[in-house]
């Protein structure tokens, strides 16, 4: 456990936010490796119908996600006022909410995924791998979603590293189980999925040895779970929001797939590596909201608001820069990059376009979804939602629509920095508005000309 109410801001966010970079590196890996594997063992169509399995996988977890957020947030409140009996009850609510939650999509998932194809108008020969793929990540989704509430539950208790060092076994697992189920068994694109879902499971199963073990915060007692309806509606509450947010993301990528689709096979690759790729280049934008989120609750729950000010400042530059960075290396480098995944000199060129569009905008991303991990951290779930949807739906899906009949795939990539755009200013004038500050779940005294600022 980590206090992050002391110690210079910049520091702390950085040594918080380090290894919650490393871990989601790794948990990309499990969808990248797949990706690589059977783009190079198996065939275009293969690297097609793992791109197609994504965005479906990342709706039906997408709500489940928000109250993990939500329980985050409000672990972290309560960590940072010292009470202990409320981080207890939260980080139980917590555990049973995500169970059931869990069951529920696992099933849900097993039994709609052809139909869930079909709305997407997949091609008939990405189809039989596409579905084979999307069953068995289904299959095993409690997995996943075990890890991640212990992840979650860390983070708000100030320990990023736990989730790190199980991520990295269970990545490395996943690549050996991968090569050996792909390249030498011959399993095909199942194959890279039931790796996946196996390297998952273990990941939940270290983390649930280590909590019951080492931490008497989140110590798993199946006897003495106890379920607070208060702290539940206070989780839903930040968490709701949230997952719609995040809902309404992974149905904008199913609508982007759904466009891409239309232009065949060798489109439906390309955007399937070249959005792998994208996805490691905004990961230090998103684990330093993640960890503005827990600086933001706690200090909230510390009472600590000018505190919360500086820590943004921090966080925007140092977000800014490693945006920029990152940008002029995937766009010097986008095809060898590509050529990572396959050898098809079409889609490499077409992943490599791709990444030049919009790996000089990163920076839009890294502001939008800064800015937004300070407003969730603070209880003000809502306005990250409404610029999300405003970005998305408003103006990158309009815009890929419209922009696709005229210049092609270029007016598909386009349309991801227009949306950052809007969403970036929306939510700079939102937080420059304080507003934000009037959330917290846990109640401290702050100042008047703090709440006018």
């Amino acid at each position: 456990m980590k206090d992050l109410t002391t110690g210079k801001e910049a520091s702390v966010l950085v040594s918080f936010a380090l290894p919650m970079l490393a871990g989601n590196v790794f948990q990309q890996l499990y969808n990248t490796v797949d990706s690589i594997i059977v783009g190079n063992f198996v065939g275009t169509q293969a690297l097609a119908a793992v791109g197609t399995a994504f965005p479906v996988i990342f709706l039906m977890v997408s709500l489940v996600m928000g109250l993990t957020m939500g329980s985050t947030v409000v672990i972290a409140q309560y960590f940072g006022a010292k009470d202990k009996d409320k981080v207890r009850a939260a980080v139980d609510t917590g555990y049973i909410t995500l169970f059931w939650t869990g069951l529920a999509m696992s099933v849900i998932g097993v039994l709609a995924t052809d139909t869930i194809l079909r709305l997407l108008k997949v091609p008939a020969d990405v189809f039989p791998g596409a579905s084979s793929y999307l069953r068995a990540i289904f299959a095993g989704l409690l997995a996943l979603f075990g890890y991640n509430a212990i992840s979650a539950i860390l983070r708000g208790l100030g320990d990023s590293k736990t989730p790190l060092y199980l991520l990295i076994v269970a990545s490395l697992i996943n690549v050996g189980l991968d090569l050996l189920f792909v390249a030498v068994f011959g399993w095909g694109v199942a194959g890279a999925a039931w790796a996946t879902v196996i390297a998952q499971g273990l990941s939940f199963a270290g983390g649930l040895v280590y909590i019951n073990t080492r931490n008497e915060y989140v110590r798993l007692d199946l006897k003495s779970l106890r379920f607070d309806r208060d702290i539940f509606k206070q989780s839903v509450r930040i968490g709701l929001p949230t997952g719609i947010q995040q809902t309404m993301v992974s149905l904008g990528m199913l609508a982007m797939t759904r466009i891409v689709n239309g232009f065949g096979t060798p489109v439906i690759a390309a955007f399937s590596a070249a959005s792998r790729l994208d996805s490691f280049a905004s990961m230090p934008a998103m684990n330093l909201s993640q960890a503005v989120s827990a600086f933001t609750g706690q200090n909230m729950g510390a009472g600590k608001t000018e505190r919360v000010k500086h820590g943004h400042l921090s966080a925007i530059a140092i977000g800014t820069g490693i945006s920029l960075a990152v940008g002029a290396v995937v766009m010097l480098f986008g095809k060898p990059l590509m050529g990572m995944f396959t050898q098809d000199a079409e889609v490499v060129e077409l992943g490599a376009r791709y990444l030049f569009i919009v790996g000089a905008t990163y920076v839009l991303f890294s502001t939008m979804f800064i800015n937004n991990g300070v407003m969730r951290g603070a209880g003000d779930a809502f306005i990250p939602m409404i610029s999300t949807i405003l970005a998305l739906w408003v103006v990158r899906i309009p815009m890929a629509t419209i922009l696709s009949g005229i210049l092609g795939t270029d007016g598909l990539w386009w349309s991801m920095p227009a949306g950052w755009l809007v969403g970036a200013l929306f939510s700079t004038w939102y937080y420059l508005t304080g507003r934000w500050k009037r959330k917290a779940v846990v109640r401290q005294p702050v100042p008047a000309a703090a709440l006018d600022e």
